[in-house]
């Protein structure tokens, strides 16, 4: 056995020791999902009162929150199953909250640049914020009409990974471009592939009409 092989087995040890204990305790997988949004907030915070001289240190310890974060992140879902608590709102929620936690991240450091005057990557973080935003939209408002829509790359674990790659290595503005453009090619290619479906639907209606 490798050592990666090792290090995943035990990671999933880990996580089923820890849905096992938080299952015990009956609590509501709504209320992780909410406590994992407040760790976020927590991490945006540390984001927003970095400064040029404690930056590095800010960010680092920013990343190990959201780290932190992820973990109720990944558990509520397997709570609300082991539990028999799973419930159409449950999910309703999750996704809800999946929003806030990403936003607040970006509005943590959207403050961060704003207060060091880097006006640049104000914009850049908002750009990242709404097409963050416009990930997510796309792919549901498109499952409203053609039922499936996981078309791309940039989905939400993948932002969360790179930004803690980015706080925890101190390189965030590159981070930033990767998310930007990635999140906007992914939002182009489900337009593009929800239209492809769309159309294909249209024409077999007007066809059944016609005939």
């Amino acid at each position: 056995m490798s050592w990666t092989n090792a290090f995943g087995r035990g990671c999933r040890v880990l996580l089923h020791a820890i849905v096992r204990g938080l299952a015990l305790t009956r609590i509501s997988p709504n209320v992780l999902t909410f406590i994992g949004l407040l760790i976020n907030i927590g991490a945006a915070v540390l984001f927003g009162y970095a400064s040029i001289d404690n930056q590095r240190q800010m960010f680092l310890y920013a990343g190990l929150v959201i780290i932190g974060a992820g973990i109720f992140d990944m558990v509520d879902g397997r709570v609300a199953r082991a539990t028999n608590q799973v419930t159409q709102f449950g999910g309703f929620f999750d996704s809800v909250v999946d929003r806030y936690s990403d936003v607040a991240l970006f509005f943590g450091l959207l403050v961060y640049y704003a207060r060091a005057n880097r006006f640049f990557y104000v914009v850049l973080v908002g750009v990242v914020m709404v097409s963050s935003v416009m990930v997510s939209y796309t792919r549901a408002r498109a499952e409203s009409l053609i039922g499936n829509c996981k078309v791309g790359f940039m989905e939400r674990p993948e932002r969360i990974v790179l930004v803690i790659i980015g706080a925890l290595f101190n390189h965030m503005a590159p981070v930033l471009w990767v998310i930007a453009v990635l999140s906007n090619i992914t939002v182009i290619h489900r337009i593009m592939y929800t239209y492809q479906r769309t159309k294909a639907v249209d024409s077999q209606a007007r066809a059944g009409t016609a005939a």
